[in-house]
């Protein structure tokens, strides 16, 4: 998994590219949410684009994030949910706990 942190607006755009597994790639993300929760930053959104697969520690990785975010009284939102990635977030449930929008531009707008 590959990661870039893009600012726009009133929102921080994590992009991820590739398979999310977990693993290593957890503790950077969770690295890279402390940081930007230190910073201030607590509008964060998670572009999923790019994200071909996911398995159980990725999704674990995710919700680790949205916790995190929440205890900072911050935010944390899903954007540009693949078919793959939504269908694992309908049969596990975590559709319900996660706000996913169609693009980044629409998930940015919901901060403002």
């Amino acid at each position: 998994m590959k990661s870039k942190v893009v600012e726009k607006y009133n929102a921080v755009i994590i992009e991820l590219k590739g398979d999310v597994m977990g693993g290593d790639d957890t503790k950077e993300f969770n690295e890279l949410l402390h940081k930007l929760i230190d910073e201030g930053k607590k509008n964060i959104i998670v572009d999923l684009g790019e994200v071909k697969f996911m398995n159980s520690s990725g999704l674990g990785m995710l919700i680790s994030g949205l916790t995190t975010t929440k205890k900072a009284e911050g935010s944390l939102k899903l954007a540009r949910v693949g078919e793959k990635i939504q269908s694992l977030l309908i049969i596990t449930k975590l559709i319900q706990i996660f706000e996913t929008y169609e693009s980044v531009e629409d998930a940015v707008k919901t901060f403002n």
